[in-house]
């Protein structure tokens, strides 16, 4: 994989207490980043970033509390001097159910954290990385974005939202110097995917376990994206089905 300017900068990751974020935090921080992981699951990320090292500071926070996010920032930004990248990784899948069923109350709260968490996300850097003239923002995308899956209504909605919130920040943003950009890893093996395999709904719960890619692979690819290497991907997702662009990365 190529180097990617990253060492000394402060990295922000949302949902790193497991999968591809607690992976992107170890691989960004082994890299020379610092790096700052929000979740919920507080006991979880401040074990990680103790693993860690000097360079990791764990911070509980809702996703889908925009005072919790703006407050996070503003620790990260103290603690650090700094940001750079803002890593929107935070996700649930559940409800995994059909239109006709769907329970109002956890379609809404999949929205909160899938989708508004990923807006609070993005509104809580911008001011800061606009005035400083640099900055990426990087979200993990799926092909649920472009795709209906069955009993997913939430998910997918979720995610083209998401996906349609990556293109306006760029618009918006990218002659200020701000880039913004998805990541769609495919199938990876996490928890999510224990969830998937559960419900037994739609192909994608009946793939077996050594059909989905290890989480440190988007992680590697999340650090090659900071690099001026993906530029031509701004604004749109990367996907890592693509085998070309796992051979760029060096996932080959």
């Amino acid at each position: 994989m190529n180097n990617t300017p990253i060492k000394g900068k402060t990295v922000i990751i949302t949902g790193a207490s497991r999968g591809i974020g607690e992976a992107a935090a170890r691989n960004f921080a082994a890299a020379g980043a610092h790096v700052a992981l929000l979740a919920r699951s507080g006991a979880k990320i401040t074990q990680i970033a103790a693993d860690i090292g000097e360079n990791a500071l764990a911070i509980p926070c809702d996703v889908a509390d925009f005072t919790a996010v703006s407050e996070a920032i503003a620790q990260v930004r103290a603690h650090f001097g700094g940001l750079d990248v803002l890593i929107g990784n935070a996700g649930v899948i559940d409800p995994i159910s059909t239109l006709a069923t769907a329970p109002p109350e956890d379609w809404g709260r999949l929205i909160d954290v899938n989708l508004k968490g990923v807006f609070y996300g993005m509104r809580a850097v911008l001011p800061d990385m606009i005035a400083q003239g640099h900055g990426t923002i990087i979200t993990i995308s799926s092909g649920a974005a472009h795709n209906a899956i069955e009993g997913w209504s939430a998910y997918c909605s979720s995610k083209a939202g998401a996906y349609m919130l990556t293109r306006v920040a760029d618009h918006e943003n990218r002659a200020k110097g701000i880039r913004v950009l998805g990541l769609s890893p495919g199938t990876v093996a996490t928890q999510m995917q224990r969830e998937i395999k559960a419900s037994g709904v739609n192909p994608v719960s009946q793939l077996d376990w050594s059909d989905h890619i290890p989480p440190e692979w988007p992680a590697k690819a999340l650090i090659w994206m900071c690099g001026p290497e993906a530029d031509a991907y701004l604004g749109d997702d990367i996907s890592l089905r693509d085998t070309d662009i796992r051979r760029r990365i060096g996932l080959v």
